[in-house]
């Protein structure tokens, strides 16, 4: 299981923006090889979108 709090933690100082996060799940998602992906937190970025929910999963996915 890939958490949210996961990606955030790792790859805070390479993070800029939501569009930067969403690319994070993608890489993070495929090289680990993860099934599941839990939304544990909301993304402190100030331009994250009110669907930044569904557009995480389809980054997972």
């Amino acid at each position: 299981m890939l958490n949210l709090s996961e990606v955030l933690m790792e790859k805070q100082h390479e993070m800029e923006t939501f569009e930067d996060l969403e690319r994070a799940v993608h890489d993070m998602a495929r090289a680990r090889r993860k099934r599941f992906f839990r939304i544990d937190v909301r993304p402190p970025f100030t331009d994250t979108p009110d669907n930044w929910e569904d557009r995480l999963e389809a980054a997972f996915s």
